[in-house]
């Protein structure tokens, strides 16, 4: 093994690229979720490149995936502002829209982990259909907020079984056919946010993006959760035979993505984000191996283990992304560059970055 693959230092921006002419009629944005995963790239790429534009406040009740230190660097920022709260709590959604004067909302706020999913389905319901609702009818009460995207999934289509040479990309009208707990609590979600783009005409644009992955990211999905066993010394387990694919997308270019559909999107549009870059779990699994100093092919068996497969799990997801970028956006980071980037992160912050900041030095820059 390569020990100094495992010291290298590498600073890691946490932002993404994007600056467009801000919007005249946005001065405050609330970012549900803001301190999860997504929702601190979007609040930090946000507060970072529109200083003197946009008031970023971030809406989050901390549960175990969420952490202050993705938002410590944004801690002397004039223009940000937190607010614990929880979505499913009208009263405290309210307050926040009113006492900060938002005009725009940024809804990231949900409960995302398919495995848990299958055990705590109520928790789903709870917190991405209930959530989602109380959030969309304390807008409408309130009545000022003239932009409004809501984060979706590309699992509320369902699996697509084909090959990337033989099978249609399903666009934003596709049909929806979730599949586990997670992804029909995300297709309800979007349901209620489709009636109320209808029902009160409330400014809302629908986002489904592929698998967003990157520094930040609290290690339960696959990526971050191999590099955090590697490190301690752990055998990845991959679920049945490990051919299942999902397309990645790195953090900067979901936070491009988001940025550009906040200013150029279109009211009552739905833009799927696609990634280029489709990986089979065992491949994932083979190119963390490799950056950790090991060889893919002859220490891949030693360091993994084959564990059941969920209940039910998506083979792939196919989506067409071509709308999003007719506005512009282009994927900028490659698989094996945010790869790298990503282990490098996690090599330098795992131990100490989800435990309280309280000892922490808040004199951090944004990046790792």
């Amino acid at each position: 093994m390569n020990m100094a693959a495992l010291s290298e230092p590498k600073l890691v921006p946490l932002t993404g690229t994007t600056q467009f002419e801000a919007l005249p009629n946005i001065a405050n944005i609330l970012v549900t979720g803001g301190a999860g995963f997504i929702g601190s790239w979007v609040t930090r790429h946000l507060v970072i490149r529109y200083p003197e534009k946009y008031r970023v406040v971030c809406f989050d009740r901390m549960d175990t995936a969420a952490s202050f230190n993705n938002l410590m660097c944004l801690s002397t920022a004039p223009n940000f502002d937190f607010i614990h709260g929880d979505i499913t709590d009208l009263e405290r959604v309210r307050y926040a829209l009113e006492f900060y004067e938002i005009d725009c909302v940024l809804h990231f706020a949900a409960s995302s982990h398919v495995q848990i999913s299958f055990s705590k389905p109520f928790d789903f319901t709870r917190n991405n259909v209930v959530g989602t609702h109380i959030v969309l009818e304390a807008v409408r009460i309130y009545g000022k907020v003239g932009r409004f995207i809501h984060v979706s999934t590309d699992e509320i289509y369902g699996e697509t079984n084909g090959t990337k040479t033989n099978e249609a990309k399903v666009d934003e009208n596709g049909n929806f056919f979730p599949t586990n707990p997670y992804s029909a609590s995300k297709a309800a979600a979007d349901m209620y946010a489709m009636a109320y783009l209808r029902s009160f005409r409330l400014p809302i644009i629908i986002v489904r993006s592929n698998n967003v992955y990157g520094p930040c990211q609290y290690p339960e999905k696959i990526i971050p959760t191999f590099i955090k066993l590697l490190m301690e010394g752990k055998k990845l387990p991959i679920q049945g035979d490990g051919s299942h694919t999902r397309c990645f997308l790195y953090g900067s270019d979901a936070a491009d993505a988001f940025d550009t559909i906040l200013h150029k999107g279109n009211i009552g549009e739905v833009y799927n984000i696609e990634s280029d870059y489709e990986v089979r779990n065992s491949e994932v699994a083979a190119n963390i191996l490799s950056l950790f100093g090991y060889d893919p092919v002859y220490d891949f068996e030693s360091h993994v283990k084959w564990v059941p497969d969920r209940p039910f799990n998506d083979m792939r997801y196919n989506v067409d992304g071509s709308k999003l970028k007719r506005l512009g956006w282009m994927q900028q980071v490659d698989f094996s560059s945010g790869l790298a980037l990503t282990v490098s992160w996690y090599k330098q912050n795992l131990r100490w970055w989800w435990k309280t900041p309280s000892s922490i030095s808040t004199n951090l820059a944004c990046q790792g």
